[in-house]
């Protein structure tokens, strides 16, 4: 049997169903959004949880398409042998039936106010332009043409585009004779983005009027959909909107149209013939809990299927890691306190963490609370709900890491935020200690900064050895060389000096689980160097002075030993 694609990157419903790409069936939202929707429903998910396809599909089934020649396009066998088929008249009478405007905000993501704003009225534009058949038709009158026309082509007044989608559904109710269906994704984009570039409150401004005048004072109504990654608080751009209805993480409505259950990851599977990756596939992309509902990251699904069909012995991949900016989530976890840090090493270990939940955050205040950095790090997908408890009216979550995929993220991008914001401290005293011998002013150095670092303990010396190793990479004036052949062995880190009359460094790690035993590990460190003839060859070169240091780590304090290359046996500190 000839297998389908796999639509990597695919956010058109069409597209998806035209190209017979793999689809897994996401069309009961439909009858769900029939039966119990609000006026307005806006969802929030992680970023690539297959939003934009969803609101792509949504509006292939309502919406009356015309044709450039006036005709009205059938959508329907779009959705044969789809799940909505199957429900009857009922829903099936509501297909090709409303207008729908349709639009994305993620191309506000732009530096500046003026960019950002003049981005998303070429977005109202394009939604003037795929509609102005109407113009051809005698059911506006001519002012509404006038002012449809200057607003398509750029010549209305900045006030006319605030409400810009309230004017196009009542003129699209004027020409179908039913209320419009109104899309929007990606509605916080354009808020972080002019947070994080100094312009938050133009564009909340602007966002407020676009939406008020869309959303709650339309009268051209049907319903509204609205999509996005960050819940942002109601005051802020939702003001008044009584007819708003949110659908959060926590909320069992339409838990399983955001993510792949489990029953469709084994169809998937079995349809690709990978029915032994079920167990691989569960451990690194499955875990993610919206309600009661247990669903797979699909972005990582699909490329994981994708690989796998070419690759049966391939390693699984974090293919989540980047596919955002997370620049708030970054943003807090550089500011994070000691404590912070340290229950984050907890989650990367298998633990979990018990915090408040706040329903309403505004960009304004996410550094005012450390809880916020849980809040973002919860609802940008970063960590999973495994119980809840109500106290004083505050929702606190007990919540983990979902799965090996976002583990690793953890380990690597998180834990390289972390690394960067070390790395901008002027670690100059640090290098001149090392210069003068001065084994406590070493250790005074690291202590002071290991508390700020994130580490995990599984890996022991490596992440002692990664952190040290970004410390020196300030250290001007030396080549640094780790785990290179040297002597009888592979030395920790060397330090080779561009000018031959400056000391040369060798420098060896250990680390134990006890501090008593730190200076046991000293020791053992510098013996290591001495056997193994490390400094050796630096001796041979001509190097007039070779200081060799023995660190021994536990946790987050470091003890530091030296020697000169040669006097191994008289103890220095």
């Amino acid at each position: 049997m000839l297998k389908k694609p796999i639509g990597i990157g695919i956010e058109s419903y069409k597209d998806m169903i035209d190209g017979a790409y793999y689809y897994v069936d996401k069309t009961l939202m439909i009858k769900d959004l029939l039966d119990y929707g609000s006026k307005v429903e806006l969802f929030i998910r992680p970023c690539r949880f297959g939003k934009t396809l969803t609101l792509s599909m949504i509006r292939t089934f309502f919406e009356r398409e015309l044709a450039s020649d006036g005709s009205v396009v059938d959508n329907r066998h779009y959705f044969d042998s789809r799940k909505i088929m199957d429900e009857g008249d009922r829903y099936l009478e509501h297909m090709g039936k409303y207008p729908v405007i349709s639009m994305s905000l993620k191309s506000a993501k732009q530096p500046d106010f003026y960019m950002a704003h003049e981005s998303l009225i070429d977005e109202i534009i394009k939604e003037y332009v795929r509609h102005n058949y109407i113009l051809d038709a005698n059911c506006l009158t001519e002012a509404y043409r006038e002012k449809y026309d200057a607003i398509m082509n750029r010549r209305a007044e900045p006030i006319a585009y605030a409400k810009a989608l309230a004017f196009l559904s009542e003129c699209l109710k004027k020409y179908h004779g039913t209320n419009v269906i109104i899309l929007l994704d990606e509605y916080d984009v354009p808020l972080e983005n002019a947070f994080f570039k100094g312009f938050y409150e133009q564009m909340v401004d602007f966002i407020r009027s676009l939406f008020e005048s869309a959303l709650k004072t339309n009268n051209c109504l049907k319903f509204a959909v609205v999509t996005g990654c960050l819940r942002i608080s109601r005051e802020s751009i939702f003001a008044g909107l009584n007819n708003l209805k949110m659908n959060f993480i926590l909320d069992n409505g339409y838990a399983e149209y955001f993510g792949f259950t489990q029953i469709e990851v084994e169809e998937m599977l079995a349809f690709y013939d990978l029915c032994d990756k079920i167990d691989e596939a569960k451990e690194w992309y499955n875990g993610y809990l919206f309600g009661e509902t247990q669903v797979y990251n699909p972005w990582s699904i699909i490329n994981y299927v994708s690989m796998a069909i070419t690759n049966t012995v391939a390693l699984p991949c974090p293919y989540w890691s980047n596919t955002s900016s997370n620049t708030a989530v970054r943003e807090l976890i550089e500011k994070a306190d000691e404590a912070a840090k340290g229950e984050i090493e907890e989650l990367i270990s298998g633990g979990a963490v018990e915090k408040p939940i706040h329903e309403d955050v505004t960009y304004g205040e996410i550094y005012e609370n450390q809880d916020n950095l849980w809040n973002f790090l919860f609802f940008t997908g970063y960590l999973k709900a495994v119980s809840q408890r109500l106290e004083e009216e505050t929702i606190y979550l007990t919540m983990t890491v979902p799965n090996k995929e976002v583990n690793y993220i953890y380990k690597n991008t998180i834990r390289t935020w972390f690394d960067e914001s070390v790395r901008k401290v002027d670690f100059q005293p640090f290098y001149q200690a090392m210069r003068e011998q001065d084994a406590r002013k070493m250790e005074e150095s690291i202590n002071g900064q290991l508390s700020f670092s994130i580490s995990y303990y599984d890996e022991g010396e490596k992440f002692y050895h990664g952190y040290l190793l970004g410390i020196l990479s300030g250290f001007g004036g030396y080549r640094i060389l780790s785990n290179r052949e040297q002597g009888e062995g592979r030395p920790d880190i060397l330090l080779r000096p561009h000018n031959p009359h400056h000391q040369a460094f060798v420098i060896e790690l250990k680390r134990v689980k006890h501090f008593a035993k730190q200076s046991e590990g000293c020791d053992k460190a510098l013996k290591q160097i001495e056997e193994k003839g490390y400094a050796t060859e630096f001796i041979h070169e001509g190097y007039e002075k070779v200081t060799c240091y023995g660190m021994c780590f536990c946790d987050k304090y470091c003890m530091i030993k030296l020697e000169e290359a040669g006097k191994l046996n008289k103890k220095k500190r």
